[in-house]
C-alpha cells in the first residue's frame, strides 16, 4: 500500500509544474494571461496617423496626414462619422470623403480652355499644351461663336463649383460626342 501512495505523490508532483505555466493559468481566471499582457503594453491613450483623402467633383484627390491621439474609441469614430474608412493598418486608418465642390487647385489657379485639335479642357493657369489638368469632350468648332471661341482661347477661370458646372454645361451643346478621359 505505501508503493501505491508514493506513486501517486510523486505522480501527483511531477504534474504540478505543468499546471503552473501561464498557458493553463487561463482555465481558473475570468481572463486569459494573453489579454492581460496586451492591457499592460497599453499605457495611455492610442497615437496613430490619421490620413483624411478629399475627393472632389473634378476627380481631384487630396491628402492630409494628422497625428490623432485617441482616448476613447467611441469619441474618435464619432470624430470620423461623416468619412469613409478605406485602410487600416495597426499605426495608421485612412478616411475618404467625397466633397461637393472643386478641389482648391482650380480655385486657385483653374482655367477653362480648349486644346489645338478642340477638346474642352482644364488648366493649370491660362491654356497652354503642357499644364493639361483634365480633359472632358471634343467641340464642335464650326457650331461655337466666334466670342466664346476667343473667350476659351484666352482662357474661362473657374473660382466655384457653380462657375465649373455651368462652363460643363454650356459647352456640353457644342459637343462632337468624342470625350476624352483624363
Amino acid at each position: 500500500m505505501r508503493t501505491i501512495w508514493g506513486l501517486l505523490l510523486i505522480g501527483a508532483a511531477s504534474f504540478y509544474p505543468f499546471f503552473q505555466t501561464d498557458a493553463f493559468n487561463f482555465l481558473c481566471m475570468d481572463t486569459s494571461v494573453y489579454a492581460e499582457a496586451a492591457e499592460k503594453h497599453i499605457e495611455g491613450p492610442l497615437k496613430m496617423d490619421v490620413i483624411l483623402e478629399r475627393e472632389y467633383l473634378d476627380g481631384e484627390v487630396s491628402q492630409e496626414t494628422i497625428e490623432e491621439t485617441i482616448w476613447t474609441l467611441e469619441d474618435f469614430w464619432a470624430k470620423y462619422d461623416q468619412w469613409q474608412l478605406v485602410d487600416m493598418d495597426i499605426d495608421y486608418m485612412v478616411f475618404r470623403r467625397k466633397m461637393d465642390d472643386i478641389s482648391p487647385l482650380l480655385k486657385a489657379n483653374g482655367y477653362f480652355g480648349i486644346t489645338e485639335d478642340g477638346t474642352l479642357t482644364i488648366f493649370n493657369g491660362r491654356p497652354q499644351k503642357t499644364n493639361i489638368i483634365q480633359s472632358f469632350f471634343q467641340i464642335d468648332l464650326g457650331k461655337l461663336e466666334s466670342t466664346k471661341c476667343i473667350e476659351l482661347k484666352k482662357g474661362i477661370p473657374i473660382m466655384t463649383k457653380d462657375r465649373y458646372v455651368e462652363v460643363l454645361e454650356t459647352f456640353k451643346s457644342y459637343s462632337t460626342g468624342e470625350k476624352y478621359a483624363n
